[in-house]
């Protein structure tokens, strides 16, 4: 009876020290998060010393830079999870890869003028004073950050610049009532909430649908993919080339929408130039198998993740310091200004913020967007790459303020609710009594018959659960961070605290 009793003990001992362990490595990134968020805030007193308003420029700094952390954790798994998904990079290569791109498109084409996230979502000039305008933009700024925290923490991918635009608006409100909100803006941005998601949606699985039909389900699909592949490839180059000087390059060079599809044209040539001769080579070697065809789209997938992440440091870099722009400009010159011109220490907030919250908490995010809506490979992965690029230039053409989340998103459900609707059209077709083989023996035909015509006929191949939690978490993030930065602007106002005023 004693040995039971010790292999018992032995096996709780042998638990207690894993939970352990668990919680140990689980602090390791909080730990190494706190540490940055103490050196933002060193950093920023060595920048503006101990003068007026150091204790509000410092305290936003560090908000700043809680908020960036938010975006590196939620926002960037994006851009890489199809990349992730279908095994072209694992997890290390990947979030190296972004941490790079984000950086590189943060510190070169992030610093852009920004009219400080307020002025198309309220009006500066209706503010009463300048407290009341820093009050304001610190309660938005911590609010749209706690919101992303919450959703990174539960799972599920948010607009991180929706965030902030209900940061802005509640905080706004709350200091100068409703009469200061801009609500025509706001209609757009409800807008894109159906907008971005389903063009996403449809633009990825509109490419599946066509790489499906003319190449990896035809008998002749090595000489279709000899054909076709090159040109796909040459697309994604021309999106790719029009979405950077459109969207990503604009502090770089300023260049007109229409010069940038003329340019992004000339990408798409010489890409499909270039890339002929070694799509012909590759083909030469392959076998007749789907997944060899997939292998085509391992460097397309790769090279528009990591486009995507300099795309998105360039311009959602402006999330997270946009307000804290807005503040020390506002403290700076002690009064209201409508735009602020970026301090580079500040767009270095911003960048490294970024980086760090990819590479401490990003992971988890990018395996759950990659892997568990939908299963990818090669060629979806492209599909929804190329989607994301090809939806944002729409839209700017449109005038549209879409999420660069809900257009990924939205573009991973695209393909995935397409696959499902084939293979439940092929498994309807199988349950029919017409479609059995000829020659089948009576007891395949019984044994077919046996199964439930349910389960003959329906497959699912996304998880509704996490459609569910994604959808739900989009449609209260304007209203939840609204309702956070006016309690937040509340207190502080009531507080009368020194350094806001």
């Amino acid at each position: 009876m004693a040995k039971p009793a010790l292999d018992k003990d032995l096996k709780k001992l042998v638990k207690l020290e894993q939970v352990t362990r668990d919680t140990g490595r689980g602090l390791v990134p909080l730990s190494l998060a706190v540490v940055f968020l103490a050196l933002v805030a060193v950093a920023s007193l060595s920048v503006v010393g101990f003068g007026g308003g150091w204790a509000l420029i410092m305290t936003a700094s560090v908000v700043g830079a809680y908020m960036a952390l938010n975006i590196g954790a939620n926002d960037v798994a994006n851009n890489m999870s199809p990349a992730v998904g279908s095994r072209a990079l694992k997890i290390g290569v990947a979030v190296a890869i972004a941490a790079v791109c984000e950086a590189a498109g943060a510190l070169i084409a992030g610093g852009d003028v920004v009219a400080t996230v307020s002025s198309g979502i309220i009006n500066p000039e209706l503010m009463p004073s300048p407290a009341a305008f820093t009050t304001a933009m610190l309660a938005a700024l911590f609010a749209a950050a706690l919101w992303i925290n919450l959703a990174t923490w539960i799972g599920a991918p948010v607009s991180t610049t929706h965030s902030v635009v209900g940061g802005v608006l509640g905080g706004g409100i709350a200091v100068a009532g409703v009469g200061v909100a801009d609500w025509s803006v706001v209609g757009r941005i409800v807008a894109s909430w159906v907008v971005s998601p389903v063009l996403g949606g449809t633009i990825a699985a509109g490419f599946l649908a066509y790489i499906k039909f003319t190449i990896t389900d035809v008998p002749d699909r090595l000489e279709q993919a000899r054909r076709r592949v090159p040109l796909l490839v040459a697309v994604m180059a021309g999106a790719f080339s029009t979405y950077l000087l459109m969207k990503g390059l604009s502090r770089v060079v300023s260049i007109a929408p229409v010069t940038a599809v003329m340019l992004g044209g000339v990408a798409l040539l010489i890409t499909w130039w270039l890339v002929r001769p070694a799509v012909d080579r590759r083909v030469a070697d392959m076998q007749t198998r789907r997944h060899s065809v997939g292998e085509l789209f391992t460097i397309p997938v790769i090279c528009g993740a990591a486009l995507l992440s300099f795309a998105h440091g360039a311009n959602d870099v402006a999330n997270a310091i946009g307000p804290l722009a807005a503040i020390y400009t506002t403290v700076s010159q002690g009064e209201l200004v409508a735009q602020a011109e970026i301090p580079f220490w500040i767009l270095l907030i911003g960048g490294f913020g970024i980086v760090a919250g990819l590479a401490l908490f990003g992971p988890k995010l990018i395996r759950t967007v990659g892997s568990k809506i939908t299963k990818l490979n090669r060629v979806r992965a492209f599909c929804v790459t190329l989607s994301a690029a090809i939806t944002v230039i729409f839209a700017s053409a449109l005038g549209l303020p879409v999420s660069s989340t809900h257009i990924a998103i939205g573009a991973l459900f695209g393909v995935g609710f397409l696959r499902e609707f084939l293979a439940n059209r092929g498994n309807s077709l199988l349950a029919t009594p017409e479609a059995m083989p000829a020659g089948s023996s009576p007891l395949a035909a019984s044994a077919e018959a046996a199964v439930p015509v349910e389960k003959q006929r329906r497959r699912y191949l996304v998880r509704r659960s996490h459609l569910v939690t994604i959808i739900s978490a989009w449609l209260i993030t304007v209203p939840a961070s609204a309702l956070l930065a006016g309690l937040l602007a509340t207190v502080l106002t009531r507080l009368s605290l020194p350094m806001l005023g």
